[in-house]
């Protein structure tokens, strides 16, 4: 699924246009949409039920990014209801050949008017939604003022599932990092299926443990195929010339700010690990494990140099989610020594 702002395919922006495009392995694809104007959305929805590939359009009532909230969007809008629920009713009302979906929070903040579920009322809006013409429904176990700084709450994504008046879809988001993690929730938080999203960032191969059911102890060498495929792809999708090449670039080393944070199996002694945990500074298995798991971005840019060739002068890299914004730990021997993430890394 990937994410747009809802007046840039009607403007044209050429590079948002790109991401809107199907890659042919991509068996379900949907389009995202931010927006907080009522008849932008509304555009925004019939160009893409008319003119993109996909299989459903995604509000975003979820992002937690001020700047998106300035634009009465993303998670703001679940405080605002009336205004919401226009929206709804009139994406759902153009598009005649997608899915519509919605991606929300716990809450915006937590609204202390509110005795019951600490001021959350996410579960007030679920039946809500589903009148108003939402077709599956997404809640991500975290309010927007809590980012990533506590895990998400599973026991209330619960709460908000068995809010349903209607057999809809109903999807948990937050933290799944192995595939027993996603049994658990689907087994016991009343949910039809998991999203993943760090998780997937930090290791592109869960799906195939979630659907073979084991943990995968990937060399370092068959991670270094993945950073090659994703080259590759990246290289189809925004062209081999000069502007194509950094475009890659930049998404590889967004990728590779968390792909960092991934602690190989084979080096863990009791579980594996867990989504909110700061691994400390290891040595890996090989030259390439040890440096797959540096945090410093210098090495990341090396990485993509053996894919991309040198960067151009003066070319400096910031990772766009703080996701390796650890605290100086001390060095460990392997991983066993992760302690919880307390700082919330990726935003």
């Amino acid at each position: 699924m990937c994410l747009t702002l809802a007046t840039w395919p009607i403007r044209g922006y050429q590079s948002e246009l790109a991401l809107l495009r199907r890659h042919e392995s991509e068996k379900i694809f949907g389009v995202q949409i931010a927006g907080g104007d009522v008849a932008m959305m509304s555009k925004a929805a019939q160009f893409i039920d008319e003119n993109v590939d996909c299989d459903f359009v995604d509000i975003n009532c979820g992002c937690p990014l001020d700047e998106v909230h300035r634009r009465g969007a993303g998670s703001r809008l679940m405080a605002k209801a009336g205004h919401l629920e226009g929206i709804v009713r009139c994406m759902s009302g153009v598009l005649k050949t997608k899915a519509l979906t919605l991606k929300m929070r716990t809450a915006h903040m937590e609204d202390n008017r509110l005795k019951d579920f600490n001021g959350r009322y996410a579960h007030n809006l679920v039946p809500k939604l589903e009148g108003w013409g939402v077709s599956a429904l997404v809640l991500h176990g975290r309010t927007a003022r809590q980012r990533y700084t506590k895990l998400a709450d599973w026991d209330y994504i619960k709460e908000c599932s068995g809010r349903r008046k209607c057999p809809t879809p109903f999807i948990g988001c937050g933290d799944a990092m192995n595939w027993e993690e996603v049994e658990q929730h689907c087994a016991t938080h009343g949910v039809d299926s998991v999203m993943v999203g760090r998780g997937a960032l930090i290791k592109p191969w869960l799906f195939t443990e979630i659907k073979e059911k084991r943990h995968w102890d990937i060399s370092a060498s068959e991670r270094l195929d993945l950073i090659r495929d994703f080259t590759r792809y990246g290289l189809e999708h925004w062209g081999a010339d000069p502007r194509g090449v950094e475009t890659t670039r930049r998404f590889l080393l967004e990728w590779l700010s968390f792909h960092c944070r991934y602690v190989p199996v084979g080096l863990l002694e009791v579980q594996e690990a867990k989504i909110n945990w700061r691994p400390r500074p290891y040595v890996g298995r090989s030259d390439l494990e040890t440096k797959l798991a540096s945090t410093n971005s210098k090495d990341w840019v090396e990485i993509t140099e053996m894919m991309l060739g040198k960067v151009p002068d003066g070319f400096s890299f910031v990772p766009k989610h703080k996701s390796n914004a650890y605290q100086a730990e001390g060095a460990a021997s392997a991983a066993t020594q992760a302690k919880p993430d307390e700082d919330g890394a990726a935003g």
